[in-house]
């Protein structure tokens, strides 16, 4: 018997005008709004203008859960304008269908495989139409992974003003990563074959980036998504970096999610550290959080990094991204007093334990 999960929320609220493009990187430093309704860790600065209900911007495991998802940020809730994460968990032969409202979604297997249907233009009853899918319906097979640490998965893009139905036989847990957007793009498949694999850094600052919707990799209006990968007594997201304001050619203005899950070792679940620091012109993002599994942290501005991964465990992070930009792109700035570090990793190998993988040779389907 399945058991059906039905979310019939839109993902709220108008998105902004302006259209966005297509060009730039990924959400991680690559070589040359404030959380107001969210149950949070980590004091807001008083120099921030916060909503009454923000705490802070470190989501620990299950302080974000609401309905059917075990994590749910929108824009409402992160006090900001564009970025959405929830993570669902799906037991086998489970269902879960929602509309898309105002925003596009990239369906990510965690772990497991999944079907997604997609149908529209949204009609408003989602529970109703996802039993019943129109003759243009696309349907995306994933074959997904067993975990975050073995392999690339493949992956399906749905567009705004749709319904989309979840579907997996065997169960899995899935990250829908979602960016209010104003095109409306056809729903998509990505093969995991496509998805460029990265080494960035040397030595300790050593770690992969799996750019599966990078700004000049995957066609998407807003969302920019990546996954990085560090292995244990490792740091990523360094030097630290910000992209929290608009500079042509040299800074795009992006919120960011970081999703965190940790490799356990030894009978232990693991834990990392993330640090975010104020950047000043009145933004005060100022984060120190011990990370779990299952953690998220909000990042509105600041310099964020590094990301550290406590020896013995490897950490992986889901990177969420997307602003008021033009143009879709990834443009940062180094941390004036951290960026040296860049000019001494050609002397340094790259960490041995890396890849963790390579994308596979072709499409699995």
């Amino acid at each position: 018997m399945s058991a059906e999960i039905t979310d019939s929320r839109t993902a709220g609220g108008s998105g902004s005008s302006g259209g966005a493009g297509g060009s730039g990187g990924s959400g991680e430093p690559r070589e040359p709004g404030v959380p107001s309704g969210l149950p949070v860790s980590g004091a807001a600065p008083a120099s921030r203008a916060v909503p009454p209900a923000a705490s802070g911007f470190h989501i620990p495991a299950g302080r974000g859960a609401d309905g059917p998802y075990a994590l749910d940020i929108s824009p409402e809730k992160a006090g900001w304008g564009y970025c959405s994460l929830r993570i669902l968990d799906l037991p086998p032969g489970g269902h879960h269908s929602f509309a898309t409202g105002d925003s596009e979604w990239i369906v990510l297997p965690l772990s497991g495989g999944c079907t997604v249907v997609t149908d529209g233009p949204d009609a408003g009853n989602c529970e109703d139409a996802a039993r019943s899918a129109s003759a243009d319906a696309v349907s995306c097979e994933l074959a997904g992974r067993e975990s975050v640490f073995s392999g690339v998965t493949d992956f399906a893009y749905v567009p705004r003003d749709a319904r989309v139905r979840i579907t997996s036989g065997a169960g899995g847990r899935f990250a829908l990563t979602g960016a209010r957007c104003e095109r409306r793009l056809p729903a998509r498949y990505g093969a995991a074959s496509d998805v460029p694999v990265e080494l960035r850094g040397t030595g300790s600052c050593s770690r992969q980036v799996n750019n599966f919707a990078a700004a000049d990799v995957f066609a998407c209006d807003r969302l920019i998504a990546v996954e990085v990968l560090t292995p244990g007594g490792n740091w990523s997201s360094y030097p630290p970096h910000k992209h929290d304001e608009c500079r042509p050619g040299e800074e795009a203005e992006l919120e960011e999610i970081y999703y965190f899950e940790i490799a356990a070792a030894h009978g232990t679940q693991g834990l990392g550290y993330q640090r975010v620091t104020p950047s000043g012109r009145g933004r005060g993002t100022d984060v120190l959080a011990e990370v779990r599994g299952g953690d998220a942290v909000l990042i509105p501005d600041g310099w964020h990094g590094p990301s550290i991964a406590a020896p013995g465990h490897d950490m992986y992070y889901l990177n969420v991204m997307a602003g008021p930009g033009e143009t879709r792109e990834w443009l940062i700035c180094d941390h004036p007093d951290h960026g040296w570090i860049r000019g001494t990793w050609p002397d340094q190998p790259v960490d041995p334990r890396l890849p963790f993988y390579q994308a596979p040779a072709g499409d699995p389907r």
